[in-house]
């Protein structure tokens, strides 16, 4: 990323932070870094894994913290599949996951938006949460 639009990046969450009554931090920048570079819907342990590489004195607490912070502010949505771990995803557009039980990979899959999707009458919806299991391509083709 070039400085300049790491600059813009940074504005950009700064401010996001700020409406959500947080400050900038190194460490939740790294931790948002860390969210944006692979976008394969991490662990909270995986994040922490990933940051300590690039903020080695950063700790799981600081983590969780920076993770609160960043789904307070609707920078990144928390995604729970089952009983597993939750996850983290910065695609704040309206979609659902698709969970591969071989792979366990998680992926981003896009839907129509809550407006469409027929509901009885009167029900109204304004955002969903879909998980859908199967198998992904790459474990499809091992078939």
């Amino acid at each position: 990323m070039g400085r300049e639009s790491r600059h813009k990046a940074e504005g950009a969450l700064n401010e996001r932070l700020a409406t959500g009554g947080f400050r900038f931090t190194p460490q939740r920048e790294q931790v948002y870094g860390v969210l944006l570079e692979q976008r394969d819907h991490p662990t909270a342990e995986e994040v922490f894994i990933r940051a300590k590489r690039r903020l080695p004195e950063i700790s799981m607490a600081t983590v969780y913290n920076c993770l609160d912070a960043l789904v307070t502010c609707g920078l990144v949505r928390q995604v729970t599949l089952e009983r597993g771990a939750a996850r983290f995803c910065p695609n704040m557009r309206e979609h659902c996951h698709f969970y591969c039980d071989r792979c366990e990979n998680v992926f981003d899959i896009q839907w129509p938006s809550a407006a469409q999707i027929p509901l009885p009458r009167g029900f109204e919806g304004e955002r969903y949460d879909i998980a859908i299991h199967g198998r992904c391509p790459a474990c499809s083709a091992k078939h």
